[in-house]
């Protein structure tokens, strides 16, 4: 591993549901499944989130308001569903430097903002720098870095709370039917000993959670068919684990809520893409 690669971060920041002109239906579908959700924000980029927030990292419902249909074309032309993973960018320009020196065709810095509500009726910006790849780099979607200047106004304590026990992002997942080929692009970016072998596919373990590149077939096992599939056969993110410290806790809710739900033969509980922002969600025991 290069002396650059070692500069970047393998923490993970967010990871993303695009709802597009959806929000009111993704925010039915997710308090039924037990996750608190922050208040409709607008980013000055045009579009518009619902965010759920855990210990260090969270999930971000986006979308856009009626008329901002263009102002975002990414989300018109990536499937609904999972379409982003955030890794921590603690320094945006030595990011983009990095990844520029591993010969990857990063876009400079680009800086946005959303005002936030506070509890004492004051109004503050949340303001965010991210470093981008061009359109296309991914399939169906955006792998990029995330730097916040204002982390108070996200990981607020009243909002890490959730009735499902949700504690954070455990697992993503990644349909492709050359695992090891999908894998290049996360190799350049880290090193190429990041990944390793697993049963259909390959991957790799960050600090908080793990990137799973599969099959189509291997996730269709993995996840008992919940995971929605790719119409052409390309590149597709599909699949997200959700950390918990007892299953217990999200069967109830699901149960409570009538939420259809199948066991996972690894362990852990999936909820059916068509009942999560058309994503198969998982919750996996973690300590």
């Amino acid at each position: 591993m290069t002396d650059t690669a070692l500069r970047l971060s393998l923490a993970l920041d967010h990871a993303v549901i695009n709802v597009r002109g959806q929000l009111d239906d993704a925010v039915t579908h997710f308090t039924r499944l037990g996750f608190q959700l922050t208040e409709r924000g607008h980013h000055s980029l045009g579009s518009s989130n619902h965010l759920a927030v855990f210990g260090s990292d969270y999930l971000e419902l986006l979308g856009f308001m009626p008329g901002n249909e263009g102002k975002r074309a990414d989300l018109m032309t990536h499937p609904l569903g999972l379409t982003g993973l955030a890794f921590r960018a603690d320094d945006p320009a030595l990011v983009y430097d990095t990844l520029r020196a591993r010969d990857l065709p990063a876009l400079e810095p680009l800086a946005f903002e959303r005002p936030v509500a506070l509890p004492d009726g004051t109004t503050r910006d949340a303001r965010f720098s991210i470093v981008r790849f061009p359109a296309g780099t991914v399939p169906n979607g955006r792998s990029f870095f995330c730097h916040h200047h204002t982390p108070e106004l996200v990981w607020r304590p009243e909002w890490q709370v959730h009735r499902n026990g949700a504690l954070g992002v455990a697992e993503f997942t990644i349909a492709a039917r050359e695992p090891a080929r999908t894998a290049t692009l996360y190799e350049s970016m880290f090193g190429k000993d990041l990944m390793s072998p697993v049963a259909g596919g390959v991957a790799f373990k960050a600090p908080t959670f793990t990137l799973l590149i599969l099959t189509p077939a291997a996730i269709a096992e993995r996840y008992n068919g919940a995971a929605p599939e790719s119409a052409d056969g390309s590149d597709r993110m599909v699949a997200l684990g959700i950390a918990v410290k007892s299953l217990e806790t999200p069967r109830a809710v699901l149960d409570g809520e009538g939420v259809p739900y199948t066991p996972l033969a690894s362990g852990g509980l999936v909820v059916p893409h068509g009942q999560a922002g058309n994503a198969a969600l998982a919750f996996l025991e973690r300590a």
